[in-house]
Parts: C-alpha cells; structure tokens; sequence
C-alpha cells in the first residue's frame, strides 16, 4: 500500500478532473463522471483511460468499494459518448446494440475536422483497451474483457495497409467512420502497444486462439520495423517503458527496448535535462516517462530523477484548461502508478 502523502496527492489531482466524487458506495443518486476530461463534450479517449485504471489503483489502495463504482461508471459514459457520433444521435457506423464498439471509439478532439480533428488513433484505442482489460482483472466480471476484445477485432484491420502480405504497415489516424486514412504515418510504438495489449486481452480470455492473426500482424510489422528505438521524447521513453515492461525477460526484443529506455532516460538526465525551464517541457510528457521509470528494473538514480521531476512541477500545477485534464490524470499515475504495472492485481494470466 502507498503512503498516505501521495495518496493524498493522486486524490487530489482525481478530484481536480472527476469531482466530486462520492462519498460512499451507497450515497443515494449515481454518480456520473463530469464533463471535464477535456475534448469535445467533456470527453477524451486518453485522459479517461487514464482515469479508469487511476480509479482501479484508488479502489485497490483504499479498499473503498465507490471508486471501483467510478471506474464502471467512467465505462459506460465513454462509450456511450465516444462510441457515438458527436452529435450523439446515433452509434457510430457498424457498431449495433449488440456490439457497441464495432464502431471503435473517437478521440474526442474539440474540432471535427482539420489536422487536429475528431477520428480514431490507435495508441488511444489500445490504452482503451488495457483499461477494460484492467476492469476484469480487478472485478473479476469477463465482460470488461470480452468488450475490449470485440473493439480490437472491430478497429484492427482499418490500422492497416497490406495486411494479407508478409510485410504490412500501419497508420497513425483513421477518421470517425473508420472508413478513411487521415495520417499516413506509422507511429512508432503502435505495433508494440498492439502486440502487448492484444496478448494481453487474449491471455484474460483463457481462449489460446483469440487475437491470433490479429497478434501475427503485429508481429510482422515488428519484424519489418527491425529493432525498437528509444526516442528522446519523455511521453514516449514512458509509455515504451511501460509497454516493454510487461514481457520483459520473457521475449528479447522488450528485454532489450526496456535497457535501451534506461540507459536513453540515463542520458537525457545526466545532460541536464532537468535544468531545463519549465516553457521548453510538458508534464504530461514527463509524468509519462515517471510511469515509466516506475515499470523498468529498480534503478536509485532513475527513481531520484523521477522524483525531482514531480516536485519540479509542483511550482507550476496551474496550466492551459485544454491541458489541464490530461496533466492531471498523468501526475496521478506518476504518483501511483498501481494498476498500470503487471502484477498489481495478483498473478497476470500468462501471456
């Protein structure tokens, strides 16, 4: 269990963007999660995934029964939000009553159209997943998981180009209907965030067969890609970090990406990177390479620099409101990172 200092830090940011919380369990009228996650009507596809596995982590270092109530009720106005058109008329296209996610599920950005408008991405929809994913192991309610399947198997192959070859790419952005590439791109941590979490939502459903082919796509773009770099950005190192994290020691290439982030993060710090002022850097960013830190092997001076970082930005908690939302979801996870490291919950299904 956390200490009570920053328990008391992670409520704090959790109220900033889902308060007020309830006070119990039973405090009479349900409670919804406000409109405050920062995209359009109040919904954001990362900032909430984020907060689903906070919500978790609060209900594990707590005991206390009304967040792990959150965290279904943050579910379900997700997907009843996002997994619906911005007017919110209708599902999104191919999705049914049945299925409510074979549509995927927007970003939520502000604006429908233009560079950055409304669509899908991918690293979204996989943290979307690992949320549900997250859901079943701390219930022990299969549905979570068997949700986060069905939208893997629904949004999957619109990510990708030349599937049916031995050498297929991916894209970084399709648009709301699926039925469009809006960026061409293919991001760097994609295929690994598909490979993990898709083994990883396969492994909760104890079916060997299940995401089959779907994880072979993402082995072959592994393959093509060749080994995996550490960039120099703090988000990415962190969510590398944390990806790799999960089959380390277990396959070569996390075993070898996870030293890289180490020796990469290692680098950057005993530049100065932290001397830096605080107009050249974005907490989020860094809060995400805090989560990370806390994911590799145990390291004193990574675990040091990551601390400085936190009480760097403590000067300057108050921030752009558009950005606001996600800075404060992220400090909560680089204050506990809880639910998002492997074992949190007890034994992990073998993947």
């Amino acid at each position: 269990m956390s200490s009570a200092a920053p328990l008391s830090q992670f409520l704090a940011s959790m109220k900033q963007v889902y308060g007020p919380l309830p006070s119990s369990s039973s405090s009479g009228t349900p409670w919804r999660p406000p409109e405050k996650s920062g995209g359009h009507r109040g919904r954001y596809l990362w900032t909430d995934a984020f907060g689903v596995v906070n919500f978790l982590t609060l209900y594990r270092e707590t005991g206390e029964e009304r967040y792990l109530d959150c965290a279904r009720s943050l579910v379900t106005t997700v997907h009843d939000a996002l997994g619906r058109t911005r007017d919110g008329r209708s599902r999104l296209p191919r999705a049914t009553e049945a299925e409510p996610l074979a549509g995927g599920l927007r970003i939520g950005k502000t604006e429908e159209h233009g560079r950055d408008g409304d669509g899908q991405y991918h690293h979204y929809l996989t943290l979307w997943m690992f949320a549900l994913n997250r859901m079943t192991l701390a219930t022990g309610d299969p549905t979570f998981n068997n949700s986060a399947i069905s939208l893997a198997r629904a949004i999957h192959p619109n990510f990708f180009v030349n599937r049916d070859t031995s050498s297929p790419r991916m894209v970084w952005k399709i648009s709301m209907d699926m039925s469009r590439v809006l960026v061409h791109s293919e991001g760097n941590l994609d295929p690994i965030d598909g490979y993990v979490v898709f083994k990883t939502l396969a492994a909760a459903s104890g079916k060997a067969d299940t995401l089959k082919d779907e994880i072979e796509d993402y082995a072959k773009v592994m393959q093509r890609k060749g080994e995996h770099f550490a960039s120099e950005d703090m988000l990415d190192l962190g969510m590398s970090s944390w990806t790799s994290h999960w089959l380390r020691g277990k396959e070569e290439w996390a075993t070898v990406l996870a030293k890289r982030c180490t020796r990469q993060l290692k680098e950057m710090f005993q530049s100065g990177y932290n001397d830096m002022p605080a107009r050249y850097r974005l907490a989020f960013r860094e809060y995400g390479a805090c989560l990370g830190i806390q994911c590799l092997e145990p390291d004193e001076y990574l675990l040091r620099k990551k601390d400085e970082v936190v009480a760097f930005w403590e000067k300057y908690r108050e921030t752009h409101d558009d950005l606001r939302p996600i800075t404060e979801v992220m400090r909560v996870a680089a204050l506990i990172p809880g639910a998002f490291r492997s074992g949190y919950f007890g034994k992990e299904p073998g993947i």
